[in-house]
Parts: C-alpha cells; structure tokens; sequence
C-alpha cells in the first residue's frame, strides 16, 4: 500500500513512525522521476535531497518554520511532500507549478528562488524579523556546495555570524564522497556535538576559559578550535559564527532525524549543518551521467533516454562557441569566461579547444565580469558568457569596472528575451535597457544565427570599449551558416525587404516574426519593409530616419523590457523632429509584468510579439 498517497501536508507525514520513512523517501523519489519523464525538468539535484526533504518537513513545523530552497531546482520532493503530488505532472507548463519555489504558489514556500546563493540572506532577514515580533519558529536555508561560491552566501555568513540570530543552514554538499568520511562514527560524533549535553558542556567550558589569565585563554581557545576541526573540519565556518555539525549522510534517516531535531531544539545559533548527498541518487541512469541529469527534456524512465527534438538547425548557443573557437584560432589573446555554466553557454565546447584560455569562475558573476576587466587591461580579449538573467547579478561591475573605465570587455549574452518554461526568473528581458544606457557600451543583438557569428568576428575585433551581443535560447532559423563570421560595421542595420507603406524595424530574435508579419500585411495590401537593426547603440541613425521619412508607419520590435531598444529610437524620432511630420510610431516590447512559465510561443503570443499580433499592430494604425 503507498505511504505517499496517504501524504497530503507535512502534518501527514508526521503521523507516520520513524520506520516508514525510507518507504516515503522511495516512494518520493519514483513519484517524482515519473513527473518529470512527462515535463522535463531539473531532475538530478532534487534526487539529490529525497530523505532531506523527509526529514526537515518531518521534524520542523513547516510552514510555520520558515523552510528555503536555494536557486529552488531541487524543490521537487519538497512540493511533493506540501500537497503539489498530484499537480507534479503539471510542472512548467502554462497554468502549471513553477519549477522552482514561488511564494504565490503555497504557502510552504517561504522564498521564491531560481537565482542561486539568496537563501542565507533570506533566512536571516526571517529570523532577524521573527526575534523583533516576538515569535519562536525556526528558519531553515537549505544551499548547495555550488552556491557557496557566490560571494552573497558569505556576506549573509558573515552578517549572521555577527547578528547571532537563531538560524538553521544545511549546506547541501554533493560534491563530496559519502564514505569513508562520512560513516557511522561521524554521524555519532556530529550526533553528540549537536546535542544539548555538548553544547551546554561546551559553553560551561567557555566560561572557566574566560576566567583563566590570557596567555591559557588563547591556549585553551586553540586547543578545542584543532580539536572541532580535526573531528568535523568545520573551522572556516566556526570562524563565521557559525556552530559547525557534521558532515552528515544525507541518504540515512537514522543520522539525519536526531542531529535535525538536536539544531531545531539548540538555543543558540546560527547553526551550520554540513549533509553529504548524492546528486542523481536512486535513479541509475541519473546517476551514471556525467551531468547526473540536472536539467532533461522528457524522458523514458526505464532508460533515461531524452526526447529533444530534431532539428536542421543548430542551436545559438553552439552557433556562439563555434564562432568563437574560429576566432580564437586566429587570435591567442582572446580568452573565455563562465560563471558555473559551461554547458550553458557552450565554452565547455571553446574548453576543450582551449583549456588554458578558459576559466569558470564558479558561482561568481560579480567577480567574472571584474576578472574580465583585469584581463583587459593586460591587452587580452575577454568574452565573459553569461545568461542575461544572471548578468543582472554584475550589473555595478558592468557599469564600474568596465564601462567607466572604457575597458574592451565581450559580453555574449545568452538566453536573451523569454526562455518557455523556466519563466519570470530566468527570462532575459532588461538587458538591452540596462546596457544602452550606458556610455561607451555598444549593443547588438542577432536576428538570425549567421549574424550570430557575425558578431562574435566583430567583437574580436572591436577593441574600442565595451561590446555586447544577444541571442535568444534554442535553435536558430536555419539560414545558411557562413564559413567564418565578418566584421560588421558598428551601427548599421540591414534592410530585408522594402515596401513604401509601414517598415517593422526589429532588433534581435523576433526577425523571423517580423517577416512573417510582413507576408500577411503584403496580403492585406500593405506594403512592407522589414529591417534588422542589429544595433541598439549605437542606432543606425541614417538608415532610421529614412524609413521614417519614406513610410506612414514605424514599428520597433524587440523582446524585452520597456526603455530599450525602441525608448531609444523613439528619442532619436523626437529629437530629429520626425514625429512632428505624423509619423506613425509604435514600440512592442515585453508586457510590464513578470510573464509565468509557458511554451515559449504561447508567452510571445501574450506579450503581442508573434507574427499575427505585429500585423495586427500594423493594419491598425494604417487602417
């Protein structure tokens, strides 16, 4: 009989004796390689944490106790568990559950994450705001080893350490071996110092230190710091303020249930627990890949094999790393930059070529943008490859580091405008705003892969300052791939086609929507032009005023935020007195929301950016 169908809340799985546990935990872990062999999904990282999610909503009081997931892919078991099961099949779809933690969504998610490393600052605000009102619950950060390198979860460390709150941390690391570190002997001694017995001997032993002459205070202070490390190793964190316990295996329930009640019943805080898991754990064709299936798309259970599907052209994220390589071949200075997302970005592909010329910096987008502007400085050609939602993360070191002082650092960035089921938190919709505001900052973006290339040639070249590129997640539009990409002018368009009455004037990946749209308006009787803009800034000034002169209707298309790449022609229009001749002038953009996950035509759709909705547009200021 299932345990799991009997689970609707944590106050169900309370009722269950300790023994049942690992039942639930399996029966978890099958429910949710089910769900996500239907939606696709994050897949190794939640598998990762099956009995850690039993046994924190086991022993805390959850939703009472605050419980936060760190970035939120490995929260699945989690939303098992809080009364989601049954909708797990629902997961990143249009209407469906968020594939990360979204406070809107339940009440058990205390913290809506998708971008790493937040989870300590959060949980300290929650504790610093439960001690001012007076309450007793307790606040649990769940964060992986990967996003301790982010130099948020030590400023939040540091700040805790210093606040001395009551706050719970379980640092989640998979990237350790469970045995022989961590066995029935550690678990035993992370089990007794996390007692109340210890901790209280611990603090009476404190007490006789403080009233022996310095010289033995500093003696006796040592001796039990060499005496934690060597037992736990847990000295970088005690020197935080942190009470250090552990390393604990993550997969035994027997170990995890007493130390977790021990930390929620301890009085004094902040409280670190270091839990070793295994990422892909229970699910062999996870657990046998390089990558332990973090991110898949659907899949065959009985095989883990993926349905992606094929297509003739190749994707833009390959298209960049290509280009890159031919560049880099031609050209020793030019260096590569990740933060954590080598697969993401392609440069594990430009790695494999170049090794030496490539870094991943870890979780790290502040100091991967800073690093860049350091390497500039020597005279290399830096291309720092970072997501567009996570260069948001670097925006006071774009402006600062790079382009106060004019330094030629290559930003590619991918994943630019809506990214389907991933949703609001990962979407790259403020790039273009944020970055051609800036003097000295040039931005383009691809209409098409072989402009992708294209711009990668030009950015090699560009030595001038600051130089950015985006192009959009998935495949390309299957134009033919030149044999090396050319350098562009800097600030010039291309013009598609010509027509006399309205001109769709697009920046970046909606190109292919715009000459669609033309087709349609052309069989209304418009006459259309169609434009790739391929520049915000600099703007084809020339080539922009022309259209606005020798047609009725302008329309500037791009997939982001409001004050991008149409603020700025429309700046240009007003200032050049265009407007004042009855030009017709419309600027589609991203909603001023924060679109939900969906397949990404189904959110182009809304947002008024598919082919259909900009010839809509069009016939109805000519009309």
């Amino acid at each position: 009989m299932s345990l799991l169908k009997q689970i609707n809340n944590p106050d169900d799985l309370k009722d269950l004796p300790e023994c049942e546990l690992q039942k639930v935990a399996d029966e978890v872990r099958q429910s949710m390689v089910e769900a996500v062999s239907v939606t696709g999904g994050h897949l190794g990282a939640g598998l990762g944490v099956v009995e850690l999610s039993v046994a924190l909503h086991y022993v805390f009081n959850t939703p009472k106790d605050r419980l936060i997931w760190d970035v939120g892919h490995q929260s699945y078991p989690h939303k098992i568990l809080t009364g989601r099961r049954e909708q797990m099949t629902s997961l990143r779809t249009g209407g469906g559950l968020s594939g990360f933690t979204k406070r809107s969504e339940s009440e058990y998610d205390a913290f809506g994450t998708g971008h790493s490393s937040t989870s300590i600052s959060a949980g300290l605000g929650m504790a610093v705001g439960r001690d001012l009102l007076g309450k007793d619950n307790n606040v649990i950060a769940v964060i992986g080893d990967g996003a301790l390198s982010a130099g948020m979860a030590y400023e939040a460390m540091n700040n805790a350490g210093a606040q001395k709150s009551r706050l719970i941390v379980i640092l989640n690391d998979n990237d350790m071996s469970i045995a022989p570190p961590v066995g029935a002997v550690s678990a035993s001694l992370a089990r007794l110092v996390s007692g109340k017995t210890y901790t209280s001997i611990r603090e009476a032993a404190k007490q006789v230190v403080r009233a022996l002459p310095k010289p033995l205070q500093d003696k006796a202070a040592l001796a039990e710091e060499f005496a934690r490390s060597f037992v736990t190793g847990g000295t970088l964190f005690e020197e935080l303020g942190f009470y250090y316990v552990g390393p604990v295996d993550g997969h035994n329930l027997d170990h995890l249930l007493p130390i977790l009640k021990n930390v929620r019943d301890a009085e004094e805080g902040p409280i670190l627990v270091h839990v070793v898991t295994q990422k892909g754990k229970g699910y062999l064709p996870a657990e046998n890949a390089s990558n332990k299936l973090h991110a898949v798309a659907k899949f065959d259970v009985a095989t883990g094999e993926q349905n992606k599907p094929v297509s003739n052209a190749p994707s833009y994220t390959r298209v960049f790393a290509n280009s890159l390589i031919k560049e880099a071949e031609k050209d020793d200075k030019i260096v590569a930059i990740t933060a954590a997302m080598p697969d993401g970005t392609g440069l594990d592909i430009f790695g494999k070529h170049f090794p030496k010329r490539t870094f991943d910096v870890g979780i790290a987008e502040q100091h991967a943008v800073t690093f860049a502007a350091g390497l500039a400085c020597e005279g290399l050609k830096p291309f720092c490859a970072i997501y567009s939602t996570f260069l948001q993360r670097a925006y006071d070191q774009v402006v600062h580091d790079v382009a106060i002082q004019n330094l030629p650092v290559r930003f590619p960035i991918d994943r630019a405008g809506l990214v389907g089921a991933d949703g609001a938190t990962h979407a790259g919709s403020f790039d273009v705003a944020f970055l051609s505001c800036l003097p000295n900052m040039v931005v383009m973006a691809c209409g098409d892969e072989a402009e992708l290339s294209h711009m990668v040639a030009t950015a090699a070249a560009y030595d001038s300052g600051p130089i950015a590129f985006r192009y959009p997640r998935g495949e390309g539009m299957g134009v033919e791939m030149p044999d090396e990409g050319m350098i562009l002018p800097i600030g010039r368009g291309r013009i598609m086609r010509e027509g006399q009455h309205v001109a769709l004037l697009s920046f970046g990946g909606r190109l292919k929507e715009a000459l669609a749209a033309a087709d349609i308006l052309d069989e209304q009787g418009f006459s259309t032009s169609v434009v790739d803009a391929r520049f915000a800034k600099p703007l084809d000034r020339d080539l922009i005023l022309r259209l606005a002169k020798e047609h009725e209707a302008l329309i500037c298309i791009e997939e982001g935020s409001s004050g991008g790449f149409g603020a700025h022609v429309l700046q240009l229009l007003a200032a050049e007195g265009a407007l004042d001749k009855g030009l017709k002038v419309r600027s589609l953009v991203l909603p001023d929301s924060y679109q939900d996950h969906d397949k990404p035509q189904a959110m182009y759709a809304h947002a008024g950016l598919d082919a259909k909705s900009i010839a809509a547009t069009a016939a109805s200021i000519l009309t």
